[in-house]
């Protein structure tokens, strides 16, 4: 099966298209190539208009919810590598992913919280969406969404 067909299927099982518009929130571009190398600007979990979980991670909203907040940032930052390449095929690795997760002051799962992205990569991507990872609490986030992710991509 294709990666463009894996992720119409992830993309499914979320409940979420990704085919629309992917809204940016000021003066940057979503992606810049350099060569080989794609860096991915920052994503909230914005579905259209919608951030679609908002909150701080262990008070407001738990752990299952904010794992499907860096799903949706991941498959925001993927819509965008294949608007980019026309297929998630031409993707050789995602070489690093960082995740932000606005947490309560005693949350300490923000790893656990980036695992629902690092899963969902590699099963789009399968070994080319292994990757270094840093996952990180903040105080707040834009839009006081759940969590922001970006990433860095190998692309042939």
């Amino acid at each position: 099966m294709s990666r463009d067909t894996e992720f119409s299927n992830a993309a499914a099982s979320l409940g979420y298209a990704f085919d629309g518009e992917i809204k940016i929130g000021g003066n940057y571009v979503p992606l810049v190539r350099d060569g080989r190398h794609v860096y991915l600007s920052g994503q909230i979990p914005r579905v259209g208009d919608a951030v679609v979980v908002t909150g701080r991670a262990g008070a407001d909203v738990p752990l299952a919810a904010a794992q499907l907040a860096a799903k949706v940032c991941v498959m925001r930052a993927l819509a965008l590598l294949q608007r980019s390449l026309g297929t998630l095929d031409k993707v050789s690795a995602i070489l690093r992913i960082t995740v932000y997760v606005q947490s309560a002051e005693d949350f300490t799962q923000q790893s656990e919280v980036a695992d629902g992205a690092s899963e969902l990569l590699y099963r789009i991507l399968g070994a080319a969406g292994a990757h270094t990872r840093t996952s990180v609490g903040v105080f707040q986030l834009p839009k006081n969404a759940t969590v922001e992710l970006d990433l860095v991509a190998a692309v042939a």
